[in-house]
C-alpha cells in the first residue's frame, strides 16, 4: 500500500482502505435496496448540489455538514461495484466526471455566497482553489493517458475536501477568516501537488524509456 513516504499525501493507503471497509456494509445495504453503482454516483453528486445551494445562502456550517455526509457517501459506488462484481470502464468514467463536477459546483457555490456577503477575498481564493484542484486532476489524467498513474501528491481530492470542510465549519462558527485561510491552504497545497505529479510523470516516462527494448 502507498504511504506518506511514497506518495506524499496526508492520508496513507491504509487509512483510505479502512474507510472503504467501513463503507462496505452501507454500500451493500444500498445495493440490496436496488441502487446500482452508477445510481450511487449520481446520488452523491446530488448531495453536493444541495451543499452548493447552502453555500450560495452563506450557510457555511450547514454546507460543511452536508459535505461531511457527501464525503462519507462518496466511494460507496466503487465499493458496491467491487463487492458485486459490477465494475466497468463507464462506471469509473462517470465517477471521475461527477467528482470533477461536484468540486466545480461547491466552489462556485462558495464564491456566489461570498459575493452576496461581500467577502471578496473568498471569491478569488475559491476560484483559485477550484482551478488548481482541477489542474491536479488534469495532470493525473494526462499521466494515465501516457501510461503513468500519478495518484500521488500532498493535496489529493480527499485532503482538499477535508481542509474545505474544516474551513467551512470554522468560518461559520468563528470567522470568515478561517474559510479564507482554508482556501489559501488548498490553493498552495494543490499547486505543490501539481508539481509533485509532473515530476512523478516525468520520472515514470524516463524509467519506461530506459526499459524499452532497443530496436
Amino acid at each position: 500500500m502507498a504511504s506518506r513516504a511514497t506518495d506524499g499525501s496526508l492520508f496513507t493507503g491504509g487509512e483510505r482502505a479502512r474507510i472503504k471497509r467501513i463503507g462496505e456494509p452501507i454500500a451493500l445495504f444500498l445495493g440490496r435496496l436496488g441502487f446500482s453503482p452508477d445510481a450511487l454516483t449520481v446520488a452523491g453528486f446530488g448531495i453536493v448540489l444541495v451543499a452548493a445551494v447552502a453555500a450560495v445562502a452563506g450557510e457555511w456550517v450547514l454546507t460543511a455538514v452536508i459535505l461531511i455526509f457527501g464525503t462519507l457517501f462518496d466511494g460507496l459506488d466503487g465499493t458496491l461495484a467491487r463487492a458485486t462484481g459490477k465494475t466497468s470502464d463507464f462506471g469509473a468514467f462517470l465517477d471521475s466526471t461527477m467528482d470533477r463536477a461536484g468540486e466545480a459546483v461547491i466552489y462556485a457555490g462558495i464564491a456566489a455566497g461570498a459575493a452576496l456577503s461581500g467577502t471578496t477575498e473568498v471569491i478569488g481564493l475559491a476560484t483559485l482553489a477550484l482551478g488548481l484542484g482541477s489542474l491536479v486532476s488534469y495532470v493525473r489524467a494526462r499521466g494515465e493517458a501516457l501510461g503513468v498513474r500519478a495518484d500521488v501528491g500532498l493535496a489529493q481530492r480527499a485532503e482538499r475536501a477535508a481542509v474545505l470542510i474544516v474551513g467551512l465549519l470554522t468560518g461559520g462558527l468563528l470567522s470568515a477568516t478561517w474559510l479564507t485561510a482554508a482556501l489559501a491552504l488548498i490553493s498552495v497545497a494543490s499547486a505543490i501537488t501539481v508539481v509533485q505529479r509532473i515530476r512523478f510523470v516525468r520520472a515514470g516516462l524516463a524509467a519506461a524509456s530506459t526499459q524499452a527494448p532497443r530496436k
